[in-house]
């Protein structure tokens, strides 16, 4: 269903002349792994190393290869364009292709008359035959252009919706076209306007409300118990794309300044057993938002986000309330 785009990759191995190639994949690519080093190797004579770390995006993007490999094929993300360019490294953006226009059909009375335009990656490239269908009903559609961390219009990661933010003001509401909760639910939590998502392999149309509204609970559960903590482990994640030392610095100068203790660690893989180690009443992440936010009931104690510990300070309230977008 997913192009890999192999002849591609074959091509770029041979014209560059690589005698080597690491193969980043997400964890559902993975199991490509085998099949894909088979025929590079087979078709290129190039050594392939299969990469078995976790990668959730492009800001895992493995900067090391080059201790293990001549080149990088990156699978599943596109470039995040803060990060610079490596021309050693393919992203193989994992795009899919079919008819979408009998789905969006299928739900165009639920759309109201202006409407903003997102997806994921993978299904970017569906965006203007979508708005022209769309617009064929006499609605307007409108899709933003996000910030240095996103590539393609509409495009949403879930830790950026700077494309839905950018329009919000002009539309009534937002389609998402996508699977999953992960993607969408980065939109709906920083937009004020109503999300839709259409899933373009089944047709099937819902909104994330529910979705959306029980992880703020969880939110406002978790800043309530860190306003009493006195030791913060604030946390700098290690990789490229969600290192942000100078706000983990200025995060720790918060907690203190407001009597606390506050105590600065590094670590690439954030995960309930990684933070036991470490004496604390709280801990802020400063890496992925989605850590604290989506595995919440993993840890033992409150885990915020950047922009949630200014509410545990008392620097800001609750109506404040946004989203930490990297």
């Amino acid at each position: 269903m997913f192009d890999l785009e192999i002849g591609r990759i074959i091509n770029w191995i041979r014209d560059r002349g690589f005698s080597s190639v690491a193969l980043q994949l997400p964890e559902g690519l993975k199991i490509r792994g085998a099949e894909l080093s088979d025929i590079i190797a087979c078709e290129t004579g190039a050594g392939v190393l299969i990469l078995g770390y976790p990668c959730y995006g492009a800001c895992d993007l493995f900067i090391d290869y080059k201790r293990y490999a001549d080149a990088l094929v990156h699978f599943g993300h596109s470039p995040i364009p803060s990060m610079g360019e490596d021309r050693d490294v393919l992203f193989i953006e994992a795009h899919t292709s079919f008819d979408i226009v009998p789905a969006v059909d299928a739900i165009m009375d639920e759309l109201p008359q202006k409407v903003g335009l997102l997806a994921t990656v993978q299904y970017v490239d569906m965006l203007p035959a979508v708005e022209k269908e769309i617009g064929s009903s006499g609605r307007e559609t409108v899709i933003g252009r996000g910030d240095t961390r996103i590539f393609y219009p509409g495009q949403v990661l879930g830790c950026n919706c700077s494309s839905a933010l950018s329009v919000q003001d002009s539309v009534d509401g937002f389609l998402f076209i996508g699977e999953g909760d992960f993607h969408p639910l980065a939109a709906a939590f920083g937009v004020k306007k109503p999300l839709l998502v259409l899933n373009p392999v089944t047709g099937e149309l819902r909104n994330i409300d529910d979705i959306r509204d029980r992880i703020l609970r969880k939110r406002f559960a978790a800043i309530e118990s860190a306003r009493d903590a006195k030791d913060f482990v604030v946390i700098v994640c290690g990789k490229a794309g969600q290192n942000r030392m100078p706000l983990a610095k200025e995060i720790c100068g918060k907690i203190r300044s407001a009597g606390r203790n506050a105590y600065l660690v590094m670590m690439d893989e954030i995960t309930p057993s990684a933070l036991l180690s470490f004496k604390a009443d709280a801990y802020v992440c400063t890496g992925c938002s989605r850590v604290a936010m989506d595995d919440s009931v993993r840890y033992p104690r409150p885990v915020l986000t950047a922009t949630e510990i200014d509410i545990a300070l008392g620097l800001s309230k609750w109506d404040d309330y946004t989203f930490d977008s990297i």
